[in-house]
């Protein structure tokens, strides 16, 4: 009689999670401070924080920020207004009535002026004393008519994270990656937002993918916080974005 012991399976490791806070600015300040607390107490970090460089930075909002960045938040430029001003194509103007309103900057520019705005965007960080970020999220991750070779050779961040994944300039390379989103500011977003959610988590864990929590300021207190406070407690494992640069750079080599 064989009396050893049969070996229990082991566990498989919980799916690694990239969350990002948006649209931080001097007037979202206190609701992001806010979700940051409610991060805190579900123990999850690092949190990227998307920094909107061209709203009114006055000295006290930037010394929060500074001291955000002290306390290991790493910083990610997010566009530099967080608003277009017109609507620049059909799509654009379709995007914005189904999709990210007026916040898609990018999308009523043409390549020069993501170009030109992507620079600005990370020259800010570097003159007001903060350290350049490695990642960029253009609003409503709607990165517009540019080519990923164009990112590469004129604009001086090594990530961009776009609508379907994360964009590895150095190698001219999209990861996809499922995204979870909780932004249910109107009745109509609240189950679509919520079916979008589960299929992605079944994505995930199906092909062994991070997952990425993208969280706006309100969300906390909008109709799908429920949905985020069960998301957040979930066996997850946090990770840097900066993370998926140095494994692409593991595989080149």
């Amino acid at each position: 009689m064989n009396t050893a012991e049969t070996p229990l399976p082991e566990a498989s490791p919980p799916p690694q999670a990239l969350i990002s806070v948006h649209d931080l600015m001097p007037e979202t300040l206190p609701m992001v401070q806010r979700t940051l607390k409610r991060l805190e107490r579900h123990r999850r970090a690092p949190v990227t924080l998307l920094v909107v460089p061209g709203r009114d930075w006055d000295r006290p909002a930037l010394a929060t920020l500074r001291s955000l960045e002290r306390a290991g938040y790493p910083l990610a430029g997010h566009g530099w207004q967080h608003r277009a001003e017109r609507f620049g194509s059909l799509y654009h103007r379709l995007h914005g009535l189904f999709l990210s309103r007026r916040v898609a900057e990018h999308l009523a520019l043409d390549e020069a002026g993501i170009i030109a705005l992507i620079q600005r965007c990370h020259a800010w960080f570097g003159d007001h004393g903060l350290e350049p970020p490695a990642l960029y999220v253009p609003p409503a991750w709607a990165m517009g008519a540019i080519a990923r070779a164009r990112l590469r050779e004129a604009c001086p961040f090594p990530l961009y994270e776009r609508f379907d994944g994360v964009i590895d300039a150095a190698a001219e390379r999209v990861r996809p990656l499922p995204l979870l989103g909780y932004e249910a500011d109107q009745a109509l977003r609240a189950p679509i937002l919520r079916g979008w959610n589960r299929w992605n988590w079944r994505r995930a864990q199906r092909q062994g993918l991070p997952i990425r929590i993208g969280i706006h300021p309100r969300d906390i207190e909008l109709a799908l916080a429920a949905d985020l406070e069960r998301d957040l407690a979930r066996p997850i494992e946090p990770i840097a974005y900066d993370t998926l640069r140095r494994a692409s750079a593991t595989t080149r080599t």
